[in-house]
Parts: C-alpha cells; structure tokens; sequence
C-alpha cells in the first residue's frame, strides 16, 4: 500500500455565508476563543481547507474539445437561475477567516506565521473561485458578526479590489510558506504557481473583456503573473519530469500512482484501501465516456513542428493517417493506432460505444497490473492540482500577452522549449510565428478571431500549447475560453473521425482487419464478431454530417449556444438577491416563475429599477419576504 499524506475532511463548524444564515446561526465565539491553540489544531482547521476547495473536477468535463454524447445545458445555452447555491457559498470564507482571527490564541510565533500563510492562501484561493464565476463580489477580510449589518448587506466589491486583496494574501503566503517540496501540502512554490495562475486570468481578462474603471490595466495582472512564473521556473526545486522517453514520459505523470514530484507542485491523493478513489480508468473504458473531437486532433501538430492543417486534403484524412507521425502527446493523450495499456500487450483503438466521437482518453488510465480484477471503476491514482507545466506555460502566455514590454526567443526557451524537449518536439520559433500566424487557430471554424496585434502568431501557438499539454485537466479549457472571450468555441462544431462512406468496414489501425463497420439498413451476417469492434448503423448508433460520409456527428441534433451577451459569467441565487437588496444580478439574468414554467427576463444592465421591479412581482420572492 502506498504511503502518503491523505487529507481528510476534519469535523469542524460549518456554516453558510448568506446574510440569512448569518442572521440565524451567530458564531460560538467562546469555542474560537478556547481553540487554536497549537500547531495540531490548526492544521485540524486548515485541512478542512484543501477538501472544501480542492473538489475538482480533476477532469475535462464540460469544453469545446472534450464531452459526452449528452451535452450539458450551458452548452446549449441554457443558463438556470438557481434559487440558491450555484456557486455562490460562502461558508468555507468563514472558516478561514475563523482561523485568522483566532491567530492570537497561540503564543507560539511561527506556527502563527505559518498558518497566517496557509489561510490568507486559501482566502485568496477561495476568491478566485468566486470572482472567475461571478466576477465582482463582497469582500471580507473577517469573520462577520450579525451586528456589522453594514458588511451583511453590502453590494459587491469591484473584481479589481478583490484581486488587490488577494495578491497581498499571496503575496503574503509566498513569503512565509514552507520552501520544502510537499505533494500534499501548500508551499510558497505552491503559492508562485496560484499567483501566476490568477494573474494571468485577470490580465488576459482585462486585455479581451475590459476593465472600465479599474485601477490596475491587463499589464499590470500580466507582470504580476509573469514575475511570479518566472520566480518559481529560475529558482524552484521543480522541473519537467523527463526520462529521455518522449513516446512515454508525458503519460507516465498521469499513470503514475504517486504524484510525481519532479513535476507534481500539489497533488489531490488517493488510496484504494482508504476507500478514496476515482473513476479516470472507467472514463476511458467505460460506455458513453467522454471522447475528444476532431478540432483538438487537428490542433496537434506533426512531428517535426508543422500544422498538419497544412497538408492538402486534411480535412478527410481517415483515422490511421490523421495519426500518425504527430506530436507524441497526441498518442499519450486518447487511443492512437497502436495504443495498448500499460504493462498489457493487446492493441487497442477508438471504440465508439465509449467514446461517441471514436477519440477515446487515455490520459489518466492505469496499468492493467496496478488495478485489481473487478475494480476498474475506482482508479487511486494521485491527481496533479498543481504542476510545473502549467507555470512554464503561464509565463509564456503573460509575457506574449503584455503590450509594455515585448517577448523574447529568451522567454520561449525558457518556457515552451521544455515541454517541447519532453517529447522530442521542436522549438517554437518566435519571429516564424509571428510572420505567419496559423490560419487553422484564427479562424472563426476552428480557433480564436479575435487575437490581432505583433503578436497573434506566437499568441496563437501558446494557446495551441496550452490546450494540448493541459488537455483533461480539470477546468482549464473552459476557463481559458472564458478569459479569451472565446466561448463562440462552444458554437464550433464537435465533429469525430471522418469515414468516407457507409455499408463497409474500416480498418483504423492498418492492422488488416476491421474494427468499425457502418451498415444503413440490415445488419450484416457474415462479420467475425470478434474482430470488428463497433458494429454501427447509420443514424441509429452514429450520425454523420453527410447523407452517407463525413465526420461522427453526435449532436447533429443539438444546437450549441453561447450567448456573448450573458454567458463568461454566472447567475447569482435569486435568493441571496431578495435578502440583500444591495448585491445585483449579473448582465441579463433573471429568473421568473409564472405558472411554474420557467422564463428567462434579459435586463441590458445591474440597475435597481429592472431587477427588482421583476423581484416584486415573483411570488417566491413575496414570500421569502415574508419569512423575513
């Protein structure tokens, strides 16, 4: 059995930060005033921190590259109002600010530094959840009382504020965290990489959205990222992991049962015989899992470092030749001709009953030897929270991104060349990609129109980078897209692998057997069903995008939306917005109930008049007034 540090959900006080809870549930301040008193009970307190915080998900599960045959409803441009929660919770501040107010209880001056440090990390943590989601928000530095009503009830802070306060945090945090290396654990490298993380967002933010008003320009956010990169690249004890081995390394990070700490700066644990596990190996075997499309397979470059969107005829080339001789991630990433599991011998390739596109992951999945017979449903392979890789690139994109000061083939070493060098990728050369910026990753089809300026080429192919290295890690690409302002990525088309025909049978792997046939009205007979893996019938079990060829189109029927009007952030509860008066709802959501159907009300602005002339006439919002 593995050994490690597990983190554990501590029992602690819990309560929600609404104005209404507040008002109902006052802190036992008798209870934090005779706690707190040493290290042990701190880190009782804080543990709690990194599992309120560090839910995941630790996979892709909702972008423009990566889904299910089911999209979820914000893909189809349905945005729910919820009456409560969504996002908008506010009981793990408390706590944290529980803790820093409570500092004083003990008389030993570092532990209070110490843990200073990992709660004004995890305020500052928690914040960014918040302000990515929702933007502006309330900001508070302590634990409220129900008589500072003022603070209860007040509007939100601008995001400009709040990130303020929480690069101070940060600031704070990386000046007094541990230097040691800890998976399991926050350390000041955990606390540069945060910084470059959330710096970068608001900066990108600033530079694609705007920043009326604000104090601090997209600039400032991106030099603020790009130090604290730069920090942590020159003078870290982390690295890219590398053993010489560029068709395995990249996939051994993520195969690995323990967080790899040459790379792995925090890391989510798992132990099967704890019974804290997940399913990454299911959600590359298991039925209706999630599948990559065809635009993130195109993205991959070829081997030796041009766009395979380059080639004539790219468009329809069939699965064996749309794989071969790419970037080695492509084939450590989702089943490629020639993929077989770790430690397993038998070949395996894109199986649609799994995958709906016939792009199946494999990032993630286990060796056959490591999960036991039967279990393959809970895989307890470590999951990287935080990595170098992420750095490297964030350094990058910051420095191409800033207009006050001008990229270098330096800073491209420094950063790109690293990934590249794992798997024996070429560089990424500056000045040739800013003389010819990819035509396939701006256009409105496939990538991002609305980068322009001296550096869309090299912005371009850092995005390109990004999304490739980063691919099915958690929320990165869907965040991406919403600091680009790029969620008409969402309206792109979710296509899979191209067959040029049907009633026939296709041999993906050039092995001289066929593992996919497509048949429009009777099955065929005489097939060796233990050779041809998916038998499919023509708009029953797939759709194409042609009448008899094209691309696996398993949402022909579905319409993808993204409204630029509404969608970069989220709804506010509409129950918080009736108890306090002074926050107001995001640009054009509002939810109604009339004859219990829901209806969406689209206000063009935050002001008073809109919103809460439709409040008054809500019902719910009638009788939660009551309640009152």
């Amino acid at each position: 059995m593995k050994i490690k540090n597990i983190l554990f959900t501590t029992a602690v006080a819990a309560f929600a930060f609404s104005a209404c809870s507040l008002d109902k549930f006052p802190l036992d301040k008798e209870t934090s005033d005779s706690y707190f008193k040493d290290a042990a009970q701190f880190e009782n307190v804080s543990n709690t921190f990194y599992a309120d915080l560090f839910k995941g998900p630790f996979f892709d599960e909702e972008s423009d590259i990566c889904f299910k045959t089911t999209l979820p409803m914000k893909f189809r441009g349905i945005r729910n109002v919820p009456s409560s929660g969504g996002g908008w919770e506010w009981g793990t501040l408390r706590n944290i600010n529980n803790m820093l107010d409570n500092l004083g209880n003990c008389d030993n001056e570092s532990v209070r530094t110490e843990y200073e440090a990992v709660g004004r990390f995890f305020r500052a943590y928690f914040y960014f959840l918040k302000v990515r989601d929702f933007g502006d928000v309330p900001w508070y530095d302590h634990e409220l009382s129900v008589t500072e009503r003022d603070e209860l009830y007040k509007g939100r802070d601008s995001r400009d504020f709040v990130m303020g306060k929480m690069l101070e945090d940060i600031d704070f945090a990386i000046a007094h965290l541990a230097t040691e290396k800890n998976a399991y654990k926050v350390t000041k490298w955990t606390a540069l990489a945060f910084k470059s993380r959330f710096c970068l967002f608001e900066g990108t933010w600033c530079n694609y959205h705007g920043n009326d008003g604000a104090e601090h320009d997209g600039n400032y956010w991106l030099a603020q990222a790009a130090s604290a990169a730069k920090e942590f690249i020159t003078t870290s004890p982390y690295k890219i992991y590398s053993t010489g081995k560029p068709t395995e390394d990249y996939m051994m990070l993520f195969a690995s049962q323990t967080a790899n700490t040459d790379e792995v700066i925090l890391a989510k644990a798992y132990s099967y015989a704890l019974g804290l596990s997940h399913f990454a190996t299911y959600n590359t075997f298991g039925q209706n899992q999630y599948a990559f499309n065809k635009k993130f397979v195109d993205s991959y470059l070829m081997a030796d470092g041009t766009e395979f969107t380059a080639q004539d005829g790219w468009e329809t080339k069939e699965y064996y030749e749309e794989m071969t001789g790419r970037d080695p991630r492509l084939a450590q990433t989702m089943r490629c001709p020639g993929y077989h599991r770790i430690e397993a011998d038998s070949l395996m390739v894109g199986d649609f009953y799994t995958s709906c596109t016939g792009y199946q992951v494999v990032k993630y999945a286990q060796s056959e030897k490591v999960l036991e017979t039967g279990r393959w449903m809970a895989t307890d392979n470590d999951m990287p929270i935080f990595r170098a890789a992420e750095v490297y690139l964030n350094y990058a994109e910051a420095m191409a991104e800033r207009t006050d000061v001008a990229i270098t083939q330096d800073d491209i070493d420094l950063s790109i060349k690293p990934l590249r060098d794992r798997v024996g990728m070429p560089n990424l050369i500056l000045t040739a990609a800013n003389g010819a910026p990819s035509k396939y990753m701006s256009s409105t089809e496939y990538g991002y129109p609305n980068v322009t300026g001296a550096n869309k080429g090299v912005i371009l192919e850092i995005r390109r980078e990004r999304t490739i290295e980063l691919a099915e890690e958690g929320e990165f690409r869907w965040y991406d897209l919403m600091r680009w302002k790029a969620g008409k990525c969402i309206e792109q088309n979710f296509y899979g692998m191209y067959f040029p025909g049907v009633d026939r049978g296709f041999d993906l792997d050039h092995d001289g057997e066929n593992e996919v046939w497509i048949y429009t009205t009777d099955k065929p007979t005489d097939l060796d069903e233990t050779v041809t893996y998916n038998v499919l019938q023509l708009n029953k079990t797939i759709r194409l995008s042609g009448a008899d060829k094209g691309y696996a189109d398993p949402h022909q029927k579905t319409k993808h939306v993204f409204d630029e009007s509404r969608d970069y952030l989220m709804p506010l509860p509409t129950e918080d917005l009736a108890l306090n008066t002074n926050l107001k709802q995001n640009i054009n959501f509002l939810k109604l109930k009339q004859n219990e159907k829901v209806i969406y009300v689209f206000c063009d602005s935050h002001h008073d008049g809109c919103c809460s002339r439709f409040l008054r006439e809500d019902p719910f919002f009638k009788q939660r007034r009551q309640w009152r």
